[in-house]
């Protein structure tokens, strides 16, 4: 029996370069940002501290997506989420900071604990940790283990992913990090989770039943529509940007989950399209997530806030900020010719290719999926409008933002990169698809599907090329004579702040939309100078933390319940401790005894 094999294997396949690739894809422009970020922030010892730390984190994630090894995988594993606990509450003289780290280290042992229950069982077929091995025992396994052991799989990469509703940690950890920390951990951290699923799902333990995908597919859709609709109603903007991470990864395990549901009805080429554009999405939600990011820690470090309530008018005084930030936002509403039109363009296509391959309630099935994505696309550019609009137009709401002005060279600059690449993965989409499409064949091991590929991509191409001449032709066809008149100023005159469009009221209808789901309810606060005179009136609106309020806070309360009828156990009483250790012998030899 070996162990745990060679330590020192690597892999070097397609699927482990890929992931590398969009590590460092990220990683660099946040390192570089970092430096004016944390200028007049941090002293020299703490800047230094949070330098190794971040090199620290990044190699713990290169070492996951390189090592061939499962013991090895999942050291690397812990230290990763350490690493990012101890950047998460870098900021440890605020409550918030903490509490958040403390949410978050817990979640991520839970998803831990149960990935390292299914290396235990696979460890008890194979005697190895080698992935080779792993995968030579996992097709002889039961099927009544390898559906236990993917149900823990999908538990403890789920929790990393953020899958609703093991997503709880992801709107506490994001928001409380330094900008370039939570840029590196949603738009790369996150993905090692996805990473996690391919090699351990797809190459090792093999697809073994159709109702994996069913159940990941409905997974995907609950994080899709949950995750934008708390984010549409968000005014924090870090907040809204994590909350939008789970919408993403949501979609990307749309593909993933289509995937697999095709490869078990024998549809290989759909199989290969469904993987290639969750793959791609997972590198453009990548690209334009650590691009908001960066743009919100742009934005608090120039005023100093995160609510968007309190910004406005910021185009003006930081005009590439502003520029990336409207970059971001197009490329993640799903707009043309940005990246993230081309991702959920192939997820749609792979979903009505298989709805046409197949029959019955699962063309109805495979459709409902296409129409919510359509629903969650919509609602997402619903949210980035309110994001861009309520940030950047107007005039400014608050002194903090009549202040503000532009970020230094180092920060602006990985922004303008980000903003760049997430045009030319979009312009560029038949070149990078063909790329990822050897990834995915690598993964599912199918014949190639150039053909599906290539009509997708002409499809896409076409929409690219019809949404530029549009905008071009608006462009040289607009008039030359234009009139001034004061921003927003609705046919008014001297509008001040306090009567523009906030971010509250824009989300108003969708709240009330969505109320069955997100519970509102709202707080008002006057103070009077007589029955009849309201010198000020705060009304406040919220929204219920559904997950939080009847799925984690019971779950919580629960174990505090045990825990107390434990401690009856617990007397303090060292006779009572000697007499459960002989207790304890005498079973053992009896449980000896007879085995």
């Amino acid at each position: 029996m070996q162990l745990a094999g060679n330590f020192g294997d690597l892999s070097g396949d397609y699927l482990s370069l890929f992931f590398l690739f969009t590590i460092l894809l990220i990683s660099v422009p946040a390192a570089v940002y970092s430096t004016g970020y944390m200028m007049g922030e941090y002293g020299g010892k703490k800047k230094a501290v949070l330098w190794a730390l971040l090199a620290a984190f990044v190699s713990s994630m290169a070492l996951v997506v390189l090592t061939a090894n499962a013991f090895v995988f999942l050291v690397a594993w812990e230290l990763m989420s350490l690493l990012s606990y101890f950047l998460v509450v870098s900021d440890f003289k605020h409550e918030k900071s903490v509490k958040a780290g403390t949410i978050y280290i817990v979640m991520t042992h839970i998803g831990t604990a149960f990935m390292t229950a299914a290396f235990l069982v696979m460890f008890r077929y194979s005697g190895s940790f080698d992935f080779s091995a792993l995968k030579e025992a996992c097709s002889t396994m039961p099927p009544e283990i390898k559906n236990i052991v993917f149900l823990m799989l999908l538990a403890g990469f789920g929790t990393k992913a953020g899958l609703v509703p093991l997503h709880i940690w992801l709107p506490y950890a994001h928001p409380q990090a330094p900008s370039h920390i939570s840029s590196i951990m949603s738009a790369v951290m996150i993905k090692t989770a996805v990473y996690g699923m391919l090699r351990f799902v797809f190459m090792i333990l093999g697809i073994g039943a159709i109702w994996w995908g069913n159940l990941v597919l409905v997974l995907a859709l609950v994080s899709c529509l949950a995750g934008i609709m708390y984010a549409l109603t968000e005014n924090d903007l870090k907040r809204l940007l994590a909350y939008s991470s789970v919408e993403n990864i949501g979609i990307i395990m749309l593909g993933v989950g289509a995937s697999m549901v095709f490869m078990k009805m024998g549809l290989p080429a759909v199989s290969l399209l469904a993987l290639c554009a969750g793959l791609f999405h997972l590198i453009n939600h990548a690209v334009f997530k650590g691009l908001l990011f960066l743009c919100a820690g742009s934005i608090y470090k120039a005023t100093g806030t995160r609510n968007i309530e309190h910004l406005g008018g910021l185009i003006k005084k930081m005009p590439v900020t502003a520029a990336a930030f409207l970059a971001g936002s197009i490329a993640i509403s799903g707009l043309p010719p940005f990246n993230g039109f081309v991702s959920e363009w192939l997820t749609l296509q792979a979903l009505f290719t298989g709805a046409v391959n197949t029959g019955g309630s699962y063309k109805i099935f495979l459709c409902v999926c296409a129409a919510l994505l359509a629903l969650t696309g919509g609602l997402a550019a619903a949210c980035f409008v309110k994001a861009f609009g309520v940030t950047f137009l107007a005039v400014p709401r608050s002194r903090a933002a009549e202040r503000a002005g532009e970020v230094p060279l180092s920060m602006k600059a990985p922004m303008v990169f980000l903003a760049a690449a997430a045009v030319l993965l979009g312009v560029g989409a038949p070149s990078a698809i063909r790329c990822i499409s050897a990834v995915a064949d690598s993964v599912i091991a199918a014949p190639a599907g150039g053909i599906t590929l290539s009509a997708s991509l002409n499809t896409v191409i076409i929409a690219s090329a019809i949404f530029t001449a549009s905008a071009a032709a608006f462009y040289f066809m607009r008039p030359r004579r234009t009139t001034e008149c004061n921003t927003w100023d609705c046919g008014y005159y001297k509008l001040g702040a306090r009567t523009e469009y906030s971010a509250t009221a824009f989300s108003k209808p969708l709240r009330i939309a969505f109320g069955f789901f997100l519970l509102p309810y709202s707080k008002t606060e006057k103070i009077r100078d007589s029955f009849y005179h309201v010198r000020s009136f705060k009304y406040e609106v919220f929204t219920t933390p559904v997950f939080r309020d009847y799925v984690y806070e019971p779950a919580v309360k629960l174990v505090f319940m045990a825990a107390r009828q434990v401690k009856k156990i617990q007397p303090g009483s060292i006779h009572v401790y000697v007499a459960y250790i002989f207790a304890t012998i005498v079973l053992l030899v009896i449980f000896m005894g007879r085995f």
